[in-house]
This record gives structure tokens, C-alpha cells and sequence, in this order.
């Protein structure tokens, strides 16, 4: 079909083609999605876990770490030295105090336990 071809055609073929269009792209498109829906299946296939799919995500588990230090004012409040420096951690090292001013000190039952 040439564009002079189109040219020619009423509104109302043009129209009818255009619809023609439509359906077949459509149909051509959910096909490709079924076939890449099933491709990927294919290669990563269901995780054993609750609909999780990329085992690869999973976090790997990690040991339970034990407190090394704890805010004085608010004993509930430690911290384990992993990660960013809690807000009362950082207030208390501005204003000049030491790390080792909140350590918590371990009993040598404790600490024979946590290894």
C-alpha cells in the first residue's frame, strides 16, 4: 500500500483500516507478552518462599549482635556500634564526651556466651 493509496481512501476506510490496525497489533503484542511472561518464568522460576521470586534479594541472616553501648539517661537506648551513630550518641561526642564513656561492660558469663 502506497501512501497515494491512502490518500484516496474515505474517511470511513480509513477508519475501518485503522481498527484493522488496532486488533492485530494488539493481538501481536499480548502475544509477545505471553511468550516473555513465560520465557522469564523459565529462567527464574518460583522460590520455594512465600511469593518471593528472586531468591537473590533474600537477606542472608545475620547473628544476633549484643548491645556495646547504652545512652545513661535512658538505659533502654543502645546501640551495637553497627551502622550510623544513634542521635543521642552524637549529641553526647559533640558536647566532648568519650565512645568508651558508654560502653556497656560485660560480665565474663556474658561474654563467654556471646561468641
Amino acid at each position: 500500500m502506497t501512501p497515494n493509496d491512502l490518500e484516496q481512501m474515505s474517511i470511513d476506510q480509513l477508519w475501518a483500516l485503522h481498527a484493522e490496525i488496532d486488533a492485530v497489533l494488539a493481538r501481536r503484542i499480548s502475544a509477545e507478552k505471553r511468550r516473555l511472561e513465560l520465557r522469564l518464568k523459565q529462567l527464574r522460576p518460583e522460590s520455594k518462599t512465600k511469593g518471593i521470586h528472586n531468591p537473590a534479594h533474600q537477606r542472608r541472616p545475620y547473628p544476633r549482635v549484643l548491645p556495646k553501648y547504652k545512652n545513661p539517661e535512658r538505659p533502654s537506648e543502645t546501640w551495637a556500634g553497627r551502622g550510623k551513630q544513634p542521635r543521642w550518641l552524637s549529641a553526647e561526642l559533640r558536647s566532648g564526651k568519650k565512645l568508651d564513656d558508654f560502653r556497656i561492660e560485660l560480665s565474663d558469663h556474658a561474654r563467654r556466651r556471646a561468641r
